[in-house]
């Protein structure tokens, strides 16, 4: 589905699963990442654990967040050990580096990883020097997306215009303030992908595409020509 984004001056694009295909499997390590540190932290065997993760999940947007409201825990050391995983499955991707410098405008990445997580993808991917900045959970004082207040906080930090603003993520809920707010949104997830993690969609999407890439290449050779 095309979208007409001529007005857009800032693009901004979650990191996980968005900027790179799952199918390279990092989430899938942080993942294991986190369900070790939820049976130290909540003392239940790994299918409980698991269970009151996903629990936390949809009641507080991330496990960090459900974490420090029914447990003790050290926010840092979460966030240290559970991205402390190797990027050797992530590719570097010239073509999407090629792609980005061409859309017209400022780039930004706003993402409930943790800041050294982003550094450690973005330079892996090989387009770190695209971006104008990184919101990360810990500039959104760990409260995360979709929290509307951390997308106001975004917007504040960086002087976004959220009419001239488009938002690419692959969690369909993290959408919604987005588009509450004024941004145009695109969903970069495939049918598969949407139905193993049980998410559902709704009208603040204003497009689905499978591939990033794929979705952005038309708009940067419009610019190049």
């Amino acid at each position: 589905m095309s979208l007409d984004l001529s007005s857009i001056n800032a693009w901004v694009f979650d990191l996980d699963d968005t900027l790179y295909p799952p199918e390279q499997g990092v989430m899938g390590l942080v993942q294991g990442r986190i369900n070790a540190f939820m049976v130290d932290a909540v003392g239940l065997p790994a299918e409980e654990a698991r269970t009151l993760q996903r629990q936390f999940l949809n009641e507080h947007g991330t496990t960090l967040a459900g974490l420090m409201a029914n447990y003790a825990v050290d926010p840092e050391t979460f966030l240290r050990e559970v991205h402390d995983v190797p990027l050797d499955s992530l590719e570097p991707n010239p073509r999407l580096a090629e792609v980005l410098a061409r859309l017209p405008g400022r780039k930004f990445v706003l993402t409930n990883g943790a800041r050294r997580h982003a550094s450690r993808v973005l330079d892996r991917i090989g387009v770190t020097a695209l971006f104008d900045g990184v919101f990360a959970i810990e500039d959104m004082d760990l409260t995360p997306k979709p929290a509307p207040s951390t997308y106001r906080h975004f917007l504040e930090r960086f002087g976004i215009d959220p009419t001239q603003a488009v938002f690419f993520e692959d969690t369909p809920r993290n959408l919604e303030p987005a588009k509450a707010m004024g941004m145009t949104t695109v969903l970069i997830a495939t049918s598969g992908h949407l139905a193993a993690r049980g998410l559902a969609t709704g009208d603040w999407i204003d497009a689905t595409a499978p591939d990033l890439l794929d979705f952005l290449t038309p708009y940067a050779l419009k610019e190049a020509a």
